[in-house]
């Protein structure tokens, strides 16, 4: 018994394809040999579980790993050791932060809703674990092969707003409201240029599907090239707006004004201690490794190999090594540049993110409509829409630093 819209995670081996090597239906064979002996209904529902399970269980260690990496790898940059006491080398600094998480008192205010209150880090880690599932992580790793995919994700990102807002709101304090109310300001923002850089990608591989937009980028040029959408200027250029865009929505530095300390306390999480606030840190990184595999999936060329050679290696392997770069990023990025103001932001957003995003679909539709173009042609082709690229960064990012002057400070 089948299911509509489950993947490979979900079928019986004899679905995927048998030149694969032994090391690529690994996961398969060791799901089969755990449920292969179930009658086909429970078998759907154990190998369902069994997704689920894996995909939650796999994020919640790297969220483990990412935080000790994250502190080391800040510390080294500034020049500070950073965890080096729990454990060899403080390794069992995330195991010695998650058994203080447990064991700290949950304090809720007299006056706050109490079932709201509770509801919004369950609710904002739910959504998150849901963007999750759609991800292709390898040539037979998908646990929801959606026509819609790509619908499907940013419809659960989404709904992680209304559980920011629920925060704010339930916790009956001015501060957390007021941030929940910034917060979304600047969710909301940066929701538009997310999904303006997407659609060039949508409309050059005439899919909404992931596992076909990874299909899309599977050739090589010459024999050797990777055809992955970041090497043409379209795709270049969306890549690094879907990116940067991906900073404010995972609230990420310097984009991380909804817990901005030194101005609104914590934000809609001042009300939040104990374990409820691990859920909100937690709910951040998975919002981070889910937008990182989504650029690695339309941009990246998802689980495809570089060089035609190199497809010996398991798919899910070649996902990984692309994924991990960007959550490095992420780090880099936290350590190098300070907090945007709240106006700085939205301008940011709204007067140049926005319209390179809306340039950059034009862009990719001269791209699209010039496919047939050979010869000197090509090189045409290229010298335009590398212009259209190029320019409109140029332009508006003059107009939008005119004015600005480096800060003065003076001393009494």
């Amino acid at each position: 018994m089948t299911w509509p819209g489950l993947s490979l995670f979900s079928l019986p081996l004899a679905a995927a394809n048998p030149a694969d090597s032994f090391l690529e239906r690994a996961p398969l064979l060791l799901r089969d040999l755990l449920t292969g002996a179930l009658p086909d209904p429970w078998r759907w529902l154990a190998n369902s579980l069994i997704a689920i399970v894996a995909t939650v269980v796999v994020f919640a260690s790297l969220f483990a790993v990412m935080t000790l990496a994250e502190r080391k790898v800040l510390g080294r940059m500034q020049n500070r050791p950073g965890p080096n006491r729990t454990g060899p080398f403080g390794v069992l600094q995330p195991l010695a932060d998650g058994i203080k998480m447990l064991t700290k008192e949950d304090i809720v205010p007299r006056s706050a809703d109490q079932v709201l209150h509770l509801l919004a880090p369950i609710t904002l880690l739910a959504f998150s674990i849901l963007t999750l599932a759609v991800i292709p992580y390898g040539r037979n790793l998908v646990g929801l092969d959606l026509d819609a995919s790509v619908l499907y994700f940013f419809a659960a990102g989404a709904a992680t707003e209304l559980s920011v807002f629920m925060a704010g709101w339930a916790s009956r304090n001015k501060y957390a409201l007021l941030a929940a109310m910034r917060a979304l300001a600047q969710l909301i923002s940066y929701e538009l240029p997310l999904l303006l850089a997407v659609v060039p990608v949508v409309m050059l591989a005439s899919s909404l599907r992931f596992t076909e937009i990874v299909a899309a980028q599977g050739s090589w040029a010459w024999g050797f090239f990777p055809q992955w959408f970041v090497f043409t200027p379209w795709g270049f250029a969306g890549f690094l707006l879907f990116f940067t865009a991906s900073f404010a929505e995972a609230n990420r530095a310097p984009f991380d004004l909804p817990e901005a300390e030194s101005e609104l306390i914590a934000g809609h999480l001042t009300e939040y201690s104990g374990f409820k606030y691990a859920l909100f840190f937690m709910a951040e990184y998975f919002g981070m490794f889910a937008l990182s595999g989504v650029a690695v999936t339309l941009f990246l060329g998802g689980w495809n190999a570089p060089l035609p050679f190199l497809t010996m290696v398991p798919s899910y392997v070649w996902f990984a090594l692309k994924l991990f770069p960007l959550l490095f990023f992420f780090i880099w990025v936290r350590a190098t540049f300070p907090r945007l103001r709240m106006d700085q932001l939205t301008r940011f957003a709204w007067k140049f993110l926005v319209p390179l995003a809306l340039i950059n679909l034009g862009t990719a539709a001269f791209w699209s409509l010039t496919t047939g173009w050979s010869g000197p042609l090509q090189l045409v082709r290229w010298a335009i829409a590398v212009t259209l690229v190029v320019g409109p960064f140029v332009v508006m990012g003059r107009r939008l630093s005119a004015g600005v002057r480096p800060r003065q400070y003076r001393y009494a």
